[in-house]
């Protein structure tokens, strides 16, 4: 594979820390109390819309109004989040050997400042993020967007994220899915073509 459309959020870049402690806190402004470990579990093995939902459902909240304390809180606590190990070595790699990067995220334009602060940018051919109306993954619409945009041989392409949604995402346009589990966290419903702990792990399946 040498056609990398990559997620950004818990594949790219530990994000996460940050946006546990956001979601935290728009649940204590509520009133309630969740734990770090279960937020991180419910984010990893669904999405945070699912958390949001599934915690004011208990809560008999509208999770518009725990969404709107996450949206506010998270930019605040999130600052020059780190990249994983191994994420340069294989953006690199895929450059090196005349293969494209492309970013599909829903995070908005701090994506890029993400990336920039990261040292990652400059291996990115181009990017969605949710500036862009697209629907949200398991969708594939952002994903063919890119793929006829750049004229990409999806033989040659994969999706590469941390749940089953990105991989389904990639499989609904018709490329290879690689799941990184770092904590094998994941029940695996999605058909990953790959699965890796360690990013460094797909370096073998660049060429």
């Amino acid at each position: 594979m040498r056609e990398f459309l990559w997620d950004l959020d818990g594949t790219l870049l530990d994000t996460y820390p940050a946006m546990v402690r956001a979601f935290q806190q728009a649940v204590a402004e509520l009133g309630g109390t969740i734990t770090a470990d279960a937020t991180y579990q419910l984010m990893r093995q669904q999405s945070v819309g699912y958390a949001e939902r599934m915690i004011a459902t208990q809560h008999g909240w509208d999770w518009h109004d725990l969404r709107a304390g996450y949206q506010r809180w998270e930019p605040q606590l999130q600052h020059a989040p780190a990249a994983f190990a191994g994420a340069q070595a294989v953006l690199a790699k895929v450059s090196a050997v005349g293969g494209h990067n492309y970013l599909m995220t829903h995070r908005d334009e701090s994506a890029q400042r993400y990336l920039e602060q990261a040292g990652l940018a400059q291996y990115f051919t181009d990017a969605v993020t949710a500036a862009q109306p697209f629907p949200r993954k398991p969708d594939p619409a952002a994903l063919n967007y890119l793929l006829d945009k750049h004229q990409v041989d999806r033989h040659r392409a994969v999706m590469v994220g941390d749940r089953n949604l990105d991989i389904e995402a990639g499989h609904n346009a018709g490329i290879a899915g690689y799941l990184f589990d770092i904590d094998r966290l994941i029940t695996v419903t999605s058909d990953p073509e790959v699965q890796v702990t360690d990013l460094n792990d797909l370096l073998t399946f660049v060429d």
